[in-house]
């Protein structure tokens, strides 16, 4: 039992060192360019240096650190083009996704989850264009493109898109916060949830071709959504880590 107790707390402790220094970068605490050690985000978060240690080696294998030949690791700055790469690999990992569930058959219950989420986001949406609730539409979204994941009864598919996620700005509500007053992102809103419905419905009919490319075409929103908040200085202004973007 102690043993087990302790490995709790180191798993714990690993996450909360993962979830800390991702926060740190996102949130622009930490500049592009910036040298990280062990002891100073250990410091900052309030952690040991073994959790910390291991945080720092997840985030360079995720490409927000890099390592520093004399000890430590740096922010790295990313192009445009890098950001619309890592979207781009996501819109292939979650079309192979869709495609696999269609073309395997998902269970009644399993098609029945996939629907209430979408039936969900339609009344979040739906309430356009009074004020949507966007912390449900985030928690809905996420759970609609987790979902994909399971559905596609691959596991390596799963791992992989779980892994690309963690690519810089690659997630499918990356952007949106900076965006509720925009007239733009009041459209994607109701293009994406047009393409959510559209992807359950090519699964549920076992339509493999084009439930892969709605779920590609649906990705490469969230390119149009970057393009948006790099052109206004304002919204800039409001996702703090995107300074680690250049044009």
């Amino acid at each position: 039992m102690a043993s087990k107790a302790r490995a709790q707390r180191s798993t714990s402790q690993s996450l909360k060192a993962v979830l800390g220094l991702r926060d740190l970068v996102y949130s622009g605490e930490v500049a592009a360019g910036e040298r990280l050690s062990e002891i100073s985000v250990g410091e900052r978060l309030g952690l040991s240096r073994t959790p910390v240690r291991a945080a720092l080696a997840r985030l360079e294998q995720e490409g927000l650190l890099e390592a520093i030949p004399s000890g430590g690791y740096s922010v790295r700055t990313f192009t445009a083009a890098d950001v619309h790469d890592a979207i781009e690999l996501r819109g292939v990992l979650e079309g192979t996704a869709a495609r696999l569930a269609a073309e395997r058959g998902v269970a009644a219950a399993e098609l029945a989850a996939l629907k209430a989420i979408v039936a969900q986001l339609d009344t979040i949406v739906g309430a356009l264009p009074l004020e949507v609730d966007f912390s449900a539409y985030v928690a809905a979204n996420a759970e609609f493109h987790d979902m994909l994941a399971v559905l596609s009864g691959s596991n390596v598919i799963r791992r992989e898109i779980e892994r690309v996620l963690h690519l810089p700005f690659a997630g499918p509500s990356a952007f949106l916060d900076a965006q509720t007053e925009s007239p733009e992102f009041r459209a994607s809103l109701v293009s994406g949830q047009a393409q959510h419905r559209a992807i359950a419905s090519a699964i549920e009919m076992r339509e493999g071709v084009r439930a892969e490319s709605v779920a590609r075409e649906h990705a490469r929103l969230a390119r149009l959504n970057l393009d948006v908040v790099m052109k206004d200085t304002a919204l800039l202004e409001r996702v703090p880590g995107l300074r680690l973007v250049s044009g």
